[in-house]
């Protein structure tokens, strides 16, 4: 399970992240290992707390992120991506002089559920999220297909009680063949709506 936000440095006291604090990550992973599952979290920054008996891993970085992923990936049997990797990192940034605006250069992080998927093993389930405020299902259906997940969870995050930094969500299970929307409910609950479709999928792929 990957959770929580990583930091892009602009400086040594300087960083660019996101509202991600980790709840949905931990719920998923503290829901996995209530059912026995032996549970590594590869984790940024949060500011949940971080739940018992699992193995956690803090990375710093989208690129520390994407190599801690890809090296534990091929391992696990179900990887679930609920880490809100930044898009970009910075490459440099110009400092301001006479009331000139201060400039900062970005170039895009590699894309790890794309590398994750590329690299799927048979038997493998990967899942992914998708936070997203419009043409959501396209979006989704897109993600779910391009990154060869198993399972997408759509958030639209423009929902009241939805999104970061709540205890609460709103989400569409997508898999190829299927859409299953859950309303409002807490995280821990979605948490195990989440497992209880995992494991649908690994039966699945065991038949």
């Amino acid at each position: 399970v990957t959770a929580g936000a990583p930091r892009e440095r602009l400086d040594p006291v300087r960083y660019m992240t996101n509202d991600s604090s980790g709840k949905m990550g931990f719920a998923l992973a503290e829901a996995a290992r209530n059912r026995g599952a032996q549970v590594t979290v590869i984790a940024g920054s949060t500011t949940a707390p971080v739940p018992d008996g699992i193995d956690i891993r803090r990375v710093e970085s989208t690129q520390d992120l994407f190599d801690a992923v890809t090296t534990t990936a091929p391992d696990m049997d179900v990887v679930i991506q609920g880490a809100a990797s930044a898009v970009t990192y910075p490459q440099k940034h110009k400092k301001a002089h006479d009331g000139q605006p201060f400039v900062v250069e970005l170039v895009e992080n590699p894309d790890i559920a794309a590398a994750v998927g590329a690299a799927k093993r048979p038997g493998q389930v990967l899942v992914g999220f998708a936070a997203e405020t419009e043409n959501l299902l396209q979006n989704a259906h897109r993600k779910l297909e391009s990154k060869h997940l198993d399972l997408i969870v759509l958030n639209d995050v423009s929902q009241p009680g939805a999104g970061f930094n709540v205890d609460t969500n709103i989400a569409t299970l997508i898999t190829p063949d299927s859409q299953t929307e859950y309303p409002l409910r807490t995280k821990k609950q979605l948490a195990e709506d989440i497992l209880d479709a995992v494991l649908d999928i690994r039966k699945q792929k065991k038949a």
